[in-house]
Order: C-alpha cells, then sequence, then structure tokens
C-alpha cells in the first residue's frame, strides 16, 4: 500500500476538483502544505496579506465561475482572512479557505498561534469543518467543495490540524459525498410557473427584476431570450450587472441608492416584479413601505429563506434561476402560441420616454477632470470588452452607473460586505482566472490604501492588471455624505497628498502613469493596455464631485437627489 502524506493528499484532492491555482501565505503550521506544493502542479499565487487571498480566491471564482480557493496559516492567518469569507458570504460567491490548525493534542489549551477559526467563521460561511483525524481529509474535502458550489453558492471553510497534514493515508482511498440533510431545490414547481406565465401575460407593466443569481446558475443567455419574448423590460442589482446587456433598449440598469432614476421609478409605477436570484437588500428597496406600491411579485430563488424575508411575495418559486427561467419561458411560449403575444408597447413608450428625460448625466463641457468622463473613456478604448473589478465607493458608483456590462462575469464588485480594498486583490484573482481578458481595476485613493501592499502580488506573480485610480484626496463616498447630511464637517475624510501613488506603484516594479487634464485621459488609457505589466493611472479628479443621482438613507427610491450644479 502506497502511502502519502496528509498535506500531499490535500494537494490531490484539490485537483480532482479541478482547482488549478491557490492565494495564501504560508506559516509555521502550514509548512507541510508549503513542502508538497513545492514538488506539486498547482499554481501558488504568494499574496502579501491574507484578507487578499481571500478577496483573489473570490475575484476569480466571479470571472471563471469556478470555486476560488485561499490558504492561511493558524492563529492571525485564519482570523485575517475573516473579512474576504464574509464578503464571499454575503454575495454568494463558491469559495473554499484552507487554513492550518495547532496539533490535535493541544487544542483547546490556548497553544501558540490557535484560534478557534470554526467558531469565528460559523457565521459567515456556507458550512466549515475542523479536520480531526487523516481519514476524515479527503472526504471533507470533496463534500466543502460540493457544498460550495452548489445551491446558493458560499464560502466553506476547512481547519486542518498540523499532525494530519504530517499524518500518512493510503493514497488511492476513495471518497463519495453523502450530504442527507443537504438537497438544494433545482427544478421549480410546474404549477407556480404556469401561475407566474400566466401573470406575466395579463400584467400591463411588469419588469424584471434580475440579480448575482442569474450569473451563478448561467442563466443569462435564456433571461435574455425571455425578456426578448416577452417584451419584458429589465432592472438589475450590483451583483447582477452584466446579466443582460445594458445597451439593449429594455435595459433600465441598476436600481437603488445609486441607480438610475428612471429603474427606480419603474420600480415604483410597475405593477408586477418578476424577480430572479435577488433578495431585495435595503439598499435597492430604499425605505420598504413605499417600496414598488402597485405591484405583485414574483420571486424566484434557488435559497428559500431569502422569498419573502424583505419583501411579501405573491408567487413564490424555489429552484434554479437557469432551470425555472427555461419552464417560464416554455409556459409563456404556450400562451402566447395560442393567445397572441401581449401589447407591451404603452408601457415600453412611458420607460422610453423616462429614460431620455432623466439619463445619467455629468457636465461634459466642464475642463475639469470628471471620473464619468474617465469611466466614459474606459469604456470606449476597452469598446466595452474588459473586466472591470471595483474598490468601494464613489469610485464603485461611478463604475457601476458609465461602464455599461453586456457580458455576465465581467463586472466584479463587492456589494453585500461593501469592502474598501476588494478590488486590488479580486482583480489580481480575475486575470489569473482568464488571462485572456483585459482586467481593469477601478479604484479610489482611500480604498487601494488599504491594500497597496498587493501591488507586489501582481508583479511579482507576473499579473499585469491595470489600476485605473480615480484620486480625489478623501475617503469619497464618506465626505459626499458629510456635505450632504452633516453641514460640509468633513471629520477625518480627507487624504489628500498622503502618498504618490505613481512613485508607490514604481517602487514595486509597475509602471505609474499620472494625469491631470482632460485632454490626457484617453492616450494615458491607450497606453496602459499596451503595457504587458502591472500599471497604475492616478487620475487627479475634482476633489468634491459627487455621485447622483442618490436615494438619502431612509427615504423612498423614486426621492432621489439630483445634480443641481
Amino acid at each position: 500500500m502506497s502511502k502519502i502524506t496528509g498535506a500531499q493528499m490535500l494537494l490531490k484532492c484539490l485537483e480532482k476538483e479541478g482547482v488549478d491555482v491557490i492565494f495564501g501565505y504560508p506559516g509555521g503550521v502550514m509548512i507541510p502544505i508549503y513542502d508538497a506544493i513545492f514538488d506539486g502542479n498547482l499554481r501558488h499565487i504568494l499574496v502579501r496579506h491574507e484578507q487578499c487571498a481571500a478577496h483573489a480566491a473570490d475575484g476569480y471564482a466571479r470571472a471563471t465561475g469556478k470555486t476560488g480557493v485561499c490558504m492561511a496559516t493558524s492563529g492571525p492567518g485564519g482570523t485575517n482572512l475573516v473579512t474576504g469569507i464574509a464578503n464571499a458570504y454575503m454575495d454568494s460567491i463558491p469559495m473554499v479557505a484552507i487554513t492550518g490548525q495547532v496539533a490535535t493534542g493541544v487544542i483547546g489549551t490556548d497553544a501558540f498561534q490557535e484560534a478557534d477559526i470554526t467558531g469565528i467563521t460559523s457565521p459567515i460561511t456556507k458550512h466549515n469543518y475542523l479536520v480531526k483525524s487523516i481519514e476524515e481529509l479527503p472526504v471533507v474535502v470533496k463534500e466543502a467543495f460540493y457544498i460550495a458550489s452548489t445551491g446558493r453558492p458560499g464560502p466553506v471553510l476547512v481547519d486542518i490540524p498540523v499532525d494530519v497534514l504530517k499524518s500518512l493515508i493510503d493514497k488511492n482511498t476513495k471518497v463519495e459525498v453523502k450530504l442527507n440533510g443537504y438537497k438544494p431545490t433545482y427544478k421549480g414547481n410546474l404549477r407556480q410557473i404556469k401561475q407566474a406565465a400566466k401573470k406575466i401575460f395579463s400584467s400591463k407593466k411588469p419588469v424584471i427584476f434580475a440579480g448575482g443569481g442569474i450569473i451563478s446558475s448561467g442563466a443569462s443567455s435564456i433571461l435574455t431570450e425571455f425578456a426578448k419574448k416577452a417584451n419584458l423590460p429589465v432592472i438589475t442589482t450590483l451583483l447582477g450587472k452584466g446579466c443582460f446587456p445594458e445597451n439593449d433598449e429594455l435595459s433600465l440598469r441598476i436600481a437603488g441608492m445609486h441607480g438610475t432614476k428612471y429603474a427606480n421609478l419603474a420600480f415604483t409605477e410597475t405593477d408586477l416584479i418578476i424577480a430572479v436570484g435577488v433578495r431585495f437588500d435595503d439598499r435597492v428597496t430604499g425605505k420598504l413601505s413605499e417600496f414598488a406600491p402597485e405591484a405583485e411579485v414574483i420571486h424566484i430563488d434557488i435559497d428559500p429563506a431569502e422569498i419573502g424575508k424583505n419583501i411579501k411575495t405573491n408567487i413564490p418559486i424555489v429552484g434554479d434561476a437557469k432551470s425555472v427561467l427555461k419552464d417560464l419561458s416554455n409556459e409563456y411560449e404556450k400562451i402566447i402560441s395560442s393567445k397572441g403575444n401581449t401589447d407591451r408597447s404603452e408601457w415600453l413608450g412611458r420607460l422610453k420616454g423616462l429614460k431620455q428625460k432623466y439619463p445619467l448625466k455629468y457636465d461634459r463641457d466642464s475642463k475639469k477632470l470628471k471620473p464619468a468622463y474617465i469611466v466614459e473613456k474606459i469604456y470606449e478604448v476597452t469598446k466595452g470588452d474588459a473586466i472591470i473589478c471595483t474598490e468601494v465607493g464613489q469610485n464603485q458608483m461611478w463604475a457601476a452607473q458609465f461602464y455599461k456590462s453586456s457580458q455576465p462575469r465581467t463586472f466584479i464588485s463587492s456589494g453585500g460586505l461593501g469592502t474598501m480594498g476588494f478590488g486590488l486583490p479580486a482583480s489580481i484573482g480575475a486575470k489569473v482566472g482568464r488571462p485572456d481578458k483585459t482586467v481593469i481595476d477601478i479604484a479610489g485613493d482611500g480604498s487601494i490604501q488599504m491594500v497597496s501592499q498587493e501591488l507586489a502580488t501582481a508583479v511579482t506573480g507576473k499579473v499585469p492588471i491595470k489600476i485605473m485610480l480615480l484620486n480625489n484626496g478623501y475617503l469619497g463616498m464618506v465626505r459626499q455624505w458629510q456635505e450632504l447630511f452633516y453641514n460640509r464637517r468633513y471629520s477625518e475624510t480627507c487624504i489628500k497628498n498622503c502618498v504618490d501613488f505613481v512613485k508607490l506603484v514604481e517602487a514595486y516594479g509597475g509602471v505609474g502613469l499620472r494625469v491631470k487634464e482632460k485632454r490626457d485621459v484617453e492616450g494615458a488609457i491607450k497606453k496602459a493596455l499596451e503595457i504587458n505589466n502591472l500599471v497604475l493611472v492616478d487620475f487627479w479628479i475634482e476633489m468634491e464631485e459627487n455621485v447622483f443621482p442618490m436615494v438619502a438613507p431612509g427615504a423612498p427610491i423614486n426621492k432621489m437627489l439630483e445634480d443641481n450644479k
């Protein structure tokens, strides 16, 4: 019987699951794994902070649709992963996080670098494991990947004591998954689907509300087909960007706090919301009691806990978005085959008028460097064919508003947790997963400083991402709220001239460009895309530029603040 160590078995199990890259950082109890990596076939990307290993695995998963893998040592290594795990959990991203643990014999004794990482991450993982013996290891790894990637995706943590990593096991150990209590529902109830099809047919003013669940299930093409067949306008969440082409006439783009005014007004006037893979979070609904007051709701989601949680649902359908939409489209086809399609020209004409009346706008004639102008130029230069990652704050909202996404898995942003510092490591993960694509991090100067050490990861890992830095010298979104709601009392939000970003990126071996004039924007973007290296373009934008439109906290979404300049 040929035996291998637990560490070697771990890598063998990862390869069986189709893993081709791990994002991680070594430490004492992880040395057996890293020793196995030294002779193994798996690519390892050495991040400079464990949080960024999780964000990079997250970005990889969003860009590829595969399960991302990150790894950290025990104690502080594991706790540094927590923010990234929570981010993936909030946005339903498939991830397996592997942590080392002190030896089984000293667990619970406050040993050096011991932390109860399974207890800590219990609220922010789909499931987690403490591997107590070498025999459990291959079974646990297989279960972890199955749980992370099926049903509503999410992160799973596997905590492995160092003595288990050193123990020996038969390398031909057979493994099968038996999770009797875990059976996600993929097929929707046909009676409810037929009821939904009839309701859609009879509706005068319907809208589809599409979220990240469309992208997770690979349902973008069937969504587009169904929307066009039934003449249904489509609103998306931030995480749903790209699941329906934003340059299509049926697209109302994103809704919510910084969404389009016409999308928010459509919600206010609609008589039927067909919600698919969304959770009706507070940034979309605004004042809940006044959200979509005239609408009935069809809610399709693979997670039954989300249906009816925030918004009353008239027709609940539990199931996978792709499967349910396919059945719904077929049932709708049967109706129109016998009765003819519904005339929605009046409703679509109304929405077209709202689009013309309330376009996304900024002062295009201004000689100042406007962030929206920069994002539009990025869109023009890339012809919309790039993976856009964002940090969190104003830069994120400008990117969402002015970069039109037409394909799934091409707009990567921290939604539920709103994690500053997400974009840089996520863009590294996205580029590793999709080396054929141009990957751009649209960043803010506050957010990127939280993780600027990852510039080293991009350079040494030969991951030529492009960073378009919208540098306004402020923690911009907080400053905007201070301006609008706190009488411009800018307490601890000014960070002007605290770092020379061009020198910083050059110190790490990348290329830095600085742009202060509007006329230089397009040339700098083109130059950055031509260079086969990490490039950061430092755009000095207008310092007190705000993101509009905006729904004030606690206000209904049809009451939007607009730029009156």
